[in-house]
């Protein structure tokens, strides 16, 4: 008697239609999406102002605001004090300065010159 309740509460899983396909293809689609090209992720980048973290050689901690619309760069050091820099040409890589500093670099290396100090390699940490 159970066998026949059950039997006719549901459908028979043989027969039963399956979306299988619907589902991945939802999920490909999906995950296309999501996914940006290498045009957008630059257009994305060159259009907002990036933070990036740098630890020096020389123990100096920097933070980089990266204004890409306004091709600059403000880096603040340790103590707090700000220096708004100004982009100039690099072959490749990263070049800013502005009266007496400058930050060049290449990936997540940088060097850091400033305040009539020797320059010091950095490295980028985030």
């Amino acid at each position: 008697m159970a066998l026949l309740l059950l039997a006719a509460c549901g459908s028979d899983a043989a027969t039963a239609p399956t979306d299988g396909e619907a589902v991945r293809e939802r999920a490909e689609t999906a995950q296309t999406a999501k996914r940006r090209t290498g045009a957008e992720i630059q257009e994305r980048a060159l259009n907002r102002v990036i933070r990036t973290s740098y630890l020096c050689n020389n123990g100096e901690r920097l933070t980089v605001d990266f204004d890409n619309p306004r091709q600059m760069a403000t880096v603040r050091n340790s103590s707090g004090k700000a220096v708004d820099l100004h982009q100039e040409q690099a072959g490749s890589g990263l070049w800013y300065r502005a009266s007496g500093y400058e930050l060049r670099g290449e990936g997540a290396m940088a060097v850091w010159t400033g305040d009539g100090r020797q320059p010091t390699d950095c490295r980028a940490i985030d």
